[in-house]
Parts: structure tokens; sequence; C-alpha cells
């Protein structure tokens, strides 16, 4: 089995989630919703943890989102669990679990430009600084330098969320 380093565990990822849900707030203090788009899988579990940190913290209404999109070609169409006008002239935040070469969020990004959006933001617990295109995160839990061939891992499970360095 491979090594693996946490690079967060449960505590630092609830703070981390906290912080993050402080900065939507704080840029969207105007609004009364605001529409949190998480990526499939594991973008839209910490969607899902936005969502209830920004509701705890704010009077803001959050709207989740799941975003469909194909890892392996990102060109295919997106899908998104909330029909259009239900995000457009709103402001969305897209989420990530990790920000490794900026493939999937820069694709996720391209869909959701299609739609007059209020205000427009992205969020990721772990930002990787290796990225292929010019994309960055807005709000990041986490900057990592790491080489190439390590990969950083999310895991969300049930009182053991972490995250790992393999």
């Amino acid at each position: 089995m491979q090594e693996q380093t946490v690079i967060l565990n449960k505590k630092q990822i609830e703070h981390k989630i906290k912080r993050i849900a402080y900065q939507i707030y704080e840029t969207n203090v105007t609004e009364h919703e605001v529409v949190i788009a998480g990526i499939k899988n594991n973008g839209f579990t910490l969607a899902k943890k936005l969502k209830a940190a920004v509701e705890e913290i704010s009077p803001i209404q959050a709207t989740l989102c799941e975003v469909s999109i194909n890892k392996k070609k990102p060109t295919d169409p997106i899908e998104t669990s909330i029909p259009e006008q239900e995000y457009t002239n709103k402001s969305l935040v897209l989420v990530d679990d990790v920000l490794h070469s900026g493939t999937t969020l820069i694709y996720g990004v391209k869909h959701f430009l299609e739609v007059p959006l209020k205000q427009f933001k992205t969020a990721v617990l772990v930002d990787r600084n290796h990225k292929k295109y010019p994309i960055k995160a807005d709000f990041k839990g986490i900057s990592l330098s790491t080489s190439l061939n390590e990969n950083v891992a999310v895991i969300f499970e049930k009182g053991n969320d972490r995250a790992i360095l393999e």
C-alpha cells in the first residue's frame, strides 16, 4: 500500500469549511440567496457542507446545485441538477474538492459563463498549485505545493473526513 500523509483532518476540514462559508457570506452580504454548485461527488459533498455552514452563520438562503462533468471528456455537455433559470442573475459559487490541473473547474466555469450571473466565485478545499489552465480558486481551504507524481485525495467518510497526500 502507498504511503499516505494526512494533510487535513476532520477538525481542520471543519475549520476550513467554516472559514470559506464566512468568505462566501462576506462577498454576498447584500444577497438574500446564493447558489452553491458542487462538482459531482466530492465537490457536491463539500457544497452541501458549505450550504449548511453559510446558512448557520448568515441569513443567506443557499440553493444547492449538483454539476455533472465527465472528467475524462470535459468537453461533453455539462448537466446541472437545477434548471438554468434557477441560477440566472444570481450569485453563484462553483465548488470542487481539489484543484489539480484546473481542467474540471475551467470547464465548469465555462458552462456557467453561458448564463448571466450577478457574481461568480470558485471554492476548493485543496489548491495544488499545478495548473494547466489560467484558473484560480477565489476561496480555498489550503494551498499546497506538491510534486506532479503526488496525488491529493479528499475523503468524506462519516466521522473521518480527511485530505491525504498519496
